[in-house]
């Protein structure tokens, strides 16, 4: 298998794995923020995730996405070297999470007291657990993704998506709430980590001979690759949570819980594109390795032209149907939501890109740029957001997302740019057809959407942005059919 088809194989195994991740997902989101749980409580409860999810830093750090990349090498220079960096990788994660499970434990009451947020203490004082399961499940993906198996890896995933869906409605209808929903995110994470470490230590670690030394000054690098890792994972989850924390704060949870929704809506869209760079991405690790970057940039800019192909016209669609969308799937009473997703549709494309590109930077051994430039979008966003979110509210934090994101792409392209030599003025001509398109899309689907008054009519709403879509890229030559049906072929 070449590597073209290799990359086709990858991206579809981890298409249909995240194509079942996100549709638990959807549904999870769904059943709890329509039938069993009012804002408040959903509020409530992913505020929680959010705090842990910036505890969960000085818990797991860059450990896993640096192993992923010396894995991605070694395992082709010197795969005895292999089973050592898991080996330590693993040891130094697990005093790690001791750690600041033991502090989270004996602080928990103090720490929600502190955010004004009393009532979250017992979901901090679980959190001791949703660290460890959660460290497990997605160091076990980052490591797959580093062996370049990707199936496994997405497979992972699945089961976690599935898990927390299946355990969090079964424990909300039995009565335990908001409380009960967090505990189907803890099993369902706990059932992915031990099958992704399974998978890890049977599968690959327990094939590869240990080479009798540990190469001199390995561990060394290891770790301190993992300190620019570390300030992006810690700037990329701040960039993440922080504004639903800072919504918490300010405002109240039915706030939280319109900013968590229309986040969850757009990572909903951006699926596929997260799941291509998650595909590539250990290829420019290889090519960089082999020197050939003549081929890592051919395939970056055929995936950045189709990653937007997609987005774009996907983003202005989604503006346009936001109202109906929310009102009619969701619930009325999210309605708050309309204005923060309709501002949101500007970040699908910018993370799109981010998707493809972040994990990449990482492989081609540009993470400390990456750091840089994310640390310091991360500081801008916490600041807007310290400013807009009283004065304006929540869509004051959907305005410091996107224009914090908008610079930290345009330095992860210009970075790739360094590395690869891209064709910029081919993907600007290309990108300025797609928003040609687009704009015929969107007059369309504005014409159609005044008319919508039931989930029929806004499907059928979509259907004709899609179609127009469809005929204008295959007209101007920007998609070609052939290709299309071997790829889904």
């Amino acid at each position: 298998m070449n590597r073209e088809d290799h990359i086709v194989h990858g991206f579809k195994a981890t298409l249909v794995a995240r194509g079942i991740y996100m549709l638990s997902s959807a549904l999870l989101m769904f059943v709890l923020a329509r039938y069993l749980l009012d804002p408040d409580g959903y509020g409530a409860l992913y505020w929680a995730i959010g705090v842990l999810a910036i505890v969960q830093l000085f818990a797991d750090l860059g450990l896993s996405r640096s192993v992923a990349r010396y894995i991605s090498e070694y395992r082709e220079t010197d795969p005895g070297q292999v089973p050592h960096l898991l080996e330590t990788t693993i040891t130094v994660k697990v005093i790690l999470l001791a750690v600041v499970g033991y502090v989270l434990l004996v602080y928990h009451e103090w720490l929600a007291t502190a955010l004004g947020e009393p009532g979250a203490a017992p979901f901090l004082a679980a959190g001791v657990v949703y660290l460890v399961v959660f460290s497990a499940s997605t160091f076990s993906q980052v490591a797959l993704q580093g062996f370049n198996h990707l199936g496994y890896s997405a497979i992972v995933q699945a089961i976690s998506g599935a898990g927390r869906l299946l355990f969090a409605v079964g424990f909300v209808l039995a009565g335990f709430g908001a409380l009960g929903a967090f505990f189907g995110y803890v099993v369902g994470y706990a059932i992915a980590g031990a099958v992704g470490i399974g998978i890890l230590y049977y599968g690959f670690y327990a094939r590869h001979d240990a080479d009798a030394e540990y190469e001199d000054g390995l561990s060394k690098r290891l770790l301190e690759y993992s300190l620019p890792l570390t300030a992006t994972r810690s700037a990329n989850v701040i960039d993440k949570q922080i504004d639903i924390v800072l919504v918490g704060i300010f405002l109240n949870p039915a706030a939280v819980a319109f900013y968590t929704l229309a986040k969850q809506i757009t990572d909903f869209v951006l699926a596929p594109a997260e799941s291509l760079g998650f595909t590539i991405s250990p290829n420019f690790g290889e090519q960089k390795a082999a020197d050939q970057l003549e081929e890592a940039k051919r395939i970056y800019e055929t995936s950045l032209t189709n990653v937007l192909l997609l987005y774009i016209p996907a983003a202005v669609g989604l503006a346009i149907v936001a109202e109906p969308f929310l009102t009619m799937v969701i619930g009325e009473s999210y309605a708050g939501a309309v204005p923060v997703l309709q501002v949101l549709a500007g970040f699908v494309v910018l993370q799109a890109i981010t998707n493809l590109t972040s994990d990449s930077l990482d492989y081609l051994g540009r993470a400390r740029a990456r750091a840089v430039a994310k640390g310091g979008t991360a500081v801008t966003n916490f600041g807007l957001n310290i400013v807009l979110i009283p004065a304006i509210g929540v869509v004051g934090a959907a305005i410091a997302t996107v224009a914090t994101h908008s610079v930290y792409v345009a330095v992860n392209l210009y970075i790739v740019h360094t590395e690869l030599g891209l064709n910029v003025r081919r993907l600007a001509r290309t990108t300025g057809m797609i928003c040609g398109i687009t704009g015929v899309m969107g007059v369309a689907v504005l014409l159609v959407t005044p008319l919508v008054s039931n989930l029929l009519m806004l499907f059928g709403a979509i259907a004709v942005g899609a179609i127009t879509w469809g005929a204008l890229a295959v007209l101007s030559g920007l998609v070609d059919p052939g290709q299309v049906r071997s790829v889904i072929g």
